[in-house]
């Protein structure tokens, strides 16, 4: 990549007599210098290629940060300065996102003295919903329109498409929300006037972006990594990653490098990937989405058994199964393409009383973290998922007091909590609460076993073999108790996404109070299940030696049967 200053000299030897016409970059540099910033950096200057010489269907995934939005606004204002009849339609997650979008480029228009012959006439549109430029014909579409995804799509037609960032957080958190955005985006075709062009940006929100969907589509991707990729992420990417990506690596740049070090350097994007997580510095800053191959991803949300639990009664037996009209479609369901959530297949008609119930706390640490707790009951083998979620805080008076109050509720008779934080001060301040409001057995437990491994090694075993039930009032509560959050971490608090997200590598979970809790309860019930099991084989051990002793007697014409003599083992 050249120097701004050379770029700008070797410009001219375009035919187009206007530098600023015959290549984008030109432009870009104009209204950077405009706007204040540094020189546009080199992946800057590669988008503004892409953006100027990319094919009709384009995908440009860019890292958090790089700029894409801003670089694809001085686009939509050249466009127009090369030609003041182009249509261009903006369509963004929001409204308002597409709305800041199309405001930020009237300014440029009217603040740039190379662009103030596009400012609109008295007669003719100027909002931040749609404008016009001074020199375009007259026309029932606007210059520049701005909708959101989910607005008045029908009736608009433009040349040129910009999808800025229609996946969020918000619209893809679920599989039915990412199938409705899959359909949305159909609508472009029919806006898009012969000839046109749809250019995407954006950076995966989840592991089943709709980035990935496109290409099937016909759409084109390019690729800029934060990061020099390893040679395994390369061969993941294959021809999407950026030419310009490969160049830095023949130029000998290694692995692991930051891509646009005049505005990221390596100690940053470590920050960012401890605040991120390992998971989401892969998604949002790497666009490396193999994290969708669910095969990574031991537990399923398909391997619960979901129903309305009762207080106090549970079925003798539960049946699962995964028939397509057992699917609870109606709950919110964050697992992977594929994952569902499925009512039994057949209930025990005679229900009886639970073994027991217990909940286990997992304490807030510092930051943001939750205060994380679950209600599990157990009755012949199955455990019963009856309250589940997280508190904000952790020796607050109010925390502590829900925290009882839910126990009460749920008829606890005995409360685990976990003991790695703090030495013992949350139970110390719990225990007074608990014996005013719900007296109960209250006891501490340590883990020195990686937390990922410990959790997994807990919940797959369980789950898989399907004795795992859980209330979908649980369900509904973990996905709405979120939304009070920031959008773009909201998901990373709910259970279900933890439960699907974990992987057994370290920190692979941004947030993981509420899944910990739940496999500390569960834990709890399995240990009985295993000394369960261990007294029913010894009772079978002993009942067929018994056996084999009254048989013999019988051989030999003994009467009747003697006396269990066999010692337990």
């Amino acid at each position: 990549m050249v120097s701004t200053k050379e770029h700008l000299k070797s410009s001219t030897r375009f035919t187009d007599p206007d530098p600023l016409k015959a290549d984008f970059r030109n432009f870009l540099y104009v209204v950077w210098k405009h706007l204040g910033l540094p020189d546009p950096t080199p992946i800057q200057y590669d988008i503004a290629v892409y953006l100027q010489h990319g094919p009709k269907r384009s995908i440009i995934e860019a890292f958090r940060g790089v700029g894409k939005s801003w670089v694809t606004s001085a686009f939509v204002c050249w466009l127009l300065y090369c030609n003041p009849d182009h249509k261009i339609l903006v369509v963004s997650a929001s409204k308002i996102r597409a709305d800041d979008f199309t405001t930020f480029t009237l300014r440029l228009i009217k603040e740039m003295p190379v662009l103030q012959h596009l400012i609109p006439k008295p007669d003719q549109r100027e909002s931040k919903v749609a404008f016009d430029v001074g020199p375009a014909k007259a026309s029932h579409s606007p210059s520049v329109k701005s909708v959101g995804i989910t607005g008045q799509l029908a009736g608009s037609r433009a040349d040129t498409i910009i999808a800025d960032d229609v996946e969020i957080p918000n619209n893809s958190q679920t599989q039915a929300m990412r199938d409705k955005l899959s359909e949305l985006v159909k609508e472009f075709d029919a806006i898009l006037k012969p000839g046109g062009r749809i250019i995407y940006l954006g950076t995966p929100q989840t592991e089943q972006s709709l980035y990935n969907e496109l290409p099937n589509r016909g759409y084109q991707v390019r690729i800029w990594p934060a990061r020099i990729p390893d040679e395994k992420q390369r061969a993941i990417y294959g021809e999407r990653l950026a030419p310009y990506i490969d160049d830095l690596i023949a130029k000998g740049w290694k692995a692991g490098a930051s891509t646009d070090p005049k505005r990221f350097s390596e100690e940053d994007l470590w920050e960012r990937e401890a605040s991120y997580g390992r998971a989401g510095f892969s998604l949002q800053f790497m666009l490396d989405t193999r994290l969708s191959d669910a095969d990574r991803y031991p537990l399923k949300l398909s391997d619960l058994i979901v129903m309305s639990l009762n207080p106090t009664l549970a079925p003798l037996k539960v049946v699962w199964a995964s028939s397509p009209e057992l699917a609870h479609n109606e709950l919110p369901n964050v697992g992977f393409a594929g994952d569902r959530l499925y009512r039994p297949m057949w209930v025990d008609k005679d229900w009886t009383e639970y073994t027991g119930s217990v909940m286990a706390i997992d304490p807030s640490g510092r930051g943001g973290d939750e205060t994380g707790f679950a209600v599990v009951k157990f009755l012949h083998g199955f455990q019963f998922v009856t309250a589940a979620g997280g508190l904000p805080g952790g020796y607050d008076d109010d925390t502590l007091l829900k925290l009882a109050q839910t126990a009460k509720l749920h008829g606890v008779n005995h409360v685990i909590i976990e003991a790695n934080f703090g030495d013992g001060m949350f139970t110390k301040l719990i225990q007074p609460v608990f014996h005013k409001v719900h007296p109960c057995k209250i006891e501490e437990v340590k883990h020195s076993m990686q937390k990922e491994r410990r959790i997994i090694d807990t919940l797959e075993p369980v789950m898989m073999q399907h004795r795992l039930v859980i209330d979908p009032r649980v369900i509904e509560q973990d996905f709405k108790s979120v939304q009070t959050y920031p959008p773009e971490r909201a998901q990373h608090y709910m259970l279900t996404h933890q439960l699907t997200r974990i992987t057994r590598d370290r920190g692979s979970l941004v947030k993981d109070d509420r899944l910990d809790a739940l496999a500390i309860a569960v834990a709890y019930w399995s240990e009985h299940m295993a000394r369960d099991a261990d007294k029913a084989k010894a009772a079978l051990r002993e009942r067929q030696l018994q056996e084999e002793l009254d048989k013999f007697l019988h051989g030999i014409g003994g009467k009747g049967r003697v006396p269990n003599l066999w010692v337990r083992v």
